[in-house]
């Protein structure tokens, strides 16, 4: 720890040849992209988890379309919002359109689940947009570290060959140097994946949470459309959310 902290790894930055410098600059501006990512990615999926929460608490009172609709009016502006009244949408269009013909399809039903997938997965989908960059970075930057060593073990025999000494003195300082972009390469690196691993975990609970309120609008829609009534109060939710 005192060797990171002295001025001993100071003084192999400040000595080390252009090319390091340019790795570990670069391997820094990418840590600090990842950590910008990082501390993002959970501020937003904390809220929109404890959003996920309160919808699915106040779906479980819910036991009549009335009572959906409400949820989705009272939280149209949220995360969970926007599935809910996407799914309200075309639970509307298809309760009239079996108003008018005064039944309905297996394939209607199926086009219903269908479209409540698709949201989900766009959603979701949205979500590990940036995770990749994560995942991207845990596998590139021990590989610029590892190319930066090469670049510099390879200068360093170069010296060695030029001085025509091979002892301790001559061939620590260049070593040291060359190692230099791995130790960085690395501790970009495994934050990363540790980060990386941690959020696509929480998006993966974000998204059962997700099935969770879908399936238990459904199940709602689907009562509402044993017992043959029409679509008319789903309206209030989509105009709002509109």
């Amino acid at each position: 720890m005192s060797m990171l902290l002295g001025n001993s790894l100071w003084h192999l930055v400040a000595t080390s040849d252009v090319m390091a410098k340019i790795i570990l600059i670069g391997l820094l501006i990418i840590s600090i992209v990842c950590w910008t990512i990082v501390f993002y990615k959970m501020v937003l999926l904390r809220a929109k988890r404890q959003q996920m929460q309160e919808v699915l608490h106040a779906l479980r009172k819910s036991e009549t379309l009335a009572q959906v609709v409400e949820v989705a009016r009272v939280h149209a502006k949220t995360y969970p919002g926007y599935l809910l009244v996407t799914q309200l949408e075309h639970a509307k269009y298809l309760l009239q359109h079996m108003q008018q013909k005064k039944q309905f399809s297996d394939q209607e039903i199926m086009l219903l689940d269908e479209r409540r997938y698709e949201c989900i997965e766009d959603m979701i989908h949205n979500e590990g947009v940036y995770l990749s960059t994560l995942g991207v970075t845990a596998q590139v930057s021990p590989l610029i570290g590892l190319f930066g060593t090469v670049w510099g073990l390879t200068h360093a025999f170069i010296s060695i060959s030029q001085k025509q000494s091979a002892d301790i003195v001559t061939v620590a300082p260049g070593i040291a140097e060359a190692l230099l972009t791995t130790i960085a390469g690395l501790m970009v690196a495994v934050p990363a994946l540790v980060a990386y691993h941690y959020l696509k975990n929480s998006v993966n609970d974000l998204e059962h949470e997700l099935y969770s309120v879908s399936e238990r609008v459904n199940f709602v829609v689907r009562v509402h459309l044993l017992q043959g009534k029409n679509g008319d109060e789903i309206s209030l939710a989509t105009q709002e959310a509109s």
